[in-house]
């Protein structure tokens, strides 16, 4: 039995229906409490909790070996938790097995059905169901218009172009209205402008829909643009879980600050604390900046820049917060990379700092000392702890 053919639920009645319904207007559609999975005594996926809404697109996101895929597969019911819960639609779906629960599934592969047509690969789960005939010609129409391929219903795969075959994926895991869809990194395999363009075709078919997607990917880029909220994970655990702009501003933790985007890191140590603004030495320069997590006066810290953050004063090199946070460097090397140029700045401590800016017809190279200068809104300090 394929993974697909496991995934689809049985037909479970009207009553069935209308308490799901109520029961995802209570609460979220998707709870995961305290769901871990170890083998021996390594840990594939450390005690989590997480919580998906109606509607929502949230993505897991991280290394290879960070935990998300096992979290994936034990939604789907592949892999059985070493300990907590899984609850879908309000209903205890922990100990269930794959066709039980009311969930649809898209692979990295295609994993379409090659001696099937278009509309018999996307009429399987709705068989698989019980759906009536009429019911399910019904519902392939429909979502063959909504993926905007109704011209291919009787083609093979093998017949469809890579990105079609893409579309058919999506509208088979969708055809039969699933509480949720798990989507494991089906752009994987497609090329940039392609999975580009599949990008803005499922978020915004999701959001017409209405579909709650639990989305799988190690792309930074793919997680920002497709995402209501990034759930990052980091060695078997999750890191933080938070909407992409919140992440990428106020990232929590040293790992979350440097995994998602660029981050400029400078050494310093605490010389003082007020609220959640911290006075940080860092060589002979006293900087300033948002302490993100517990810190004392006296210890070791880290502080992290985005290199858009950075503005740059040619022609003079200051210690002092004139400028707001200072740090006098020289300019190591400078490129124009299309629409985006990039500075590489040296400072007197031998740290290199990456400075980006938007280029323009009056963006030229600066050269010699400047004085490297940031908000200190935009400077994150980072204690010994993060």
């Amino acid at each position: 039995m394929s993974f697909e053919t496991a995934s689809i639920p049985r037909v479970e009645g009207a009553n069935a229906s209308a308490s799901a319904s109520a029961a995802a207007l209570t609460g979220p559609k998707l709870r995961v409490s305290g769901v871990s999975k170890r083998y021996g005594d390594v840990y594939a996926l450390k005690e989590s909790d997480l919580e998906l809404r109606q509607g929502e697109f949230v993505t897991l996101l991280g290394p290879s070996g960070s935990g998300k895929t096992t979290l994936l597969m034990m939604i789907a019911g592949l892999v059985k938790p070493t300990s907590g819960d899984i609850w879908i639609d309000g209903r205890v779906a922990t100990h269930q097995q794959p066709y039980e629960r009311d969930v649809g599934m898209m692979f990295q592969s295609y994993a379409l059905f090659p001696h099937m047509t278009v509309g018999e690969n996307i009429a399987f789960p709705l068989k698989m169901k019980g759906a009536l005939k009429e019911r399910v010609r019904e519902a392939v129409d429909e979502v063959l218009e909504q993926i905007k391929l109704p011209s291919v219903r009787n083609r093979f795969p093998a017949e469809l172009s890579g990105g079609q075959q893409q579309r058919i994926a999506l509208a088979r895991s969708i055809v039969h209205r699933p509480s949720v869809v798990l989507m494991d990194e089906p752009l994987a395999a497609l090329d940039k402008s392609l999975r580009t363009h599949m990008q803005m075709e499922i978020r915004q078919l999701q959001q017409e829909l209405g579909i709650t997607v639990l989305y799988v990917t190690h792309d930074q880029e793919e997680a920002m643009t497709m995402s209501d909220r990034i759930c990052l994970m980091n060695e078997a655990r999750i890191e933080q879980v938070a909407a992409p702009s919140e992440l990428y501003f106020s990232p929590r933790t040293v790992f979350a600050a440097g995994f998602l985007g660029e981050s400029n890191c400078l050494h310093g140590i605490v010389e003082s604390v007020d609220g959640t603004t911290a006075r940080v030495r860092h060589g002979g320069c006293l900087l300033e900046g948002r302490l993100m997590n517990a810190a004392k006066a006296g210890e070791a810290c880290r502080l992290m820049v985005r290199p858009e953050a950075i503005r740059m004063v040619a022609g003079q090199r200051h210690a002092d917060q004139a400028h707001g946070n200072a740090i006098p460097a020289d300019v190591a090397a400078h490129v124009i990379g299309g629409a985006v140029s990039r500075t590489s700045l040296r400072t007197d401590s031998g740290v290199l700092l990456a400075a980006t800016q938007l280029t323009t017809r009056s963006t030229a190279a600066p050269a010699g000392g400047v004085t490297v200068t940031f908000s200190a809104q935009d400077c994150l300090v980072f204690g010994a702890g993060a």
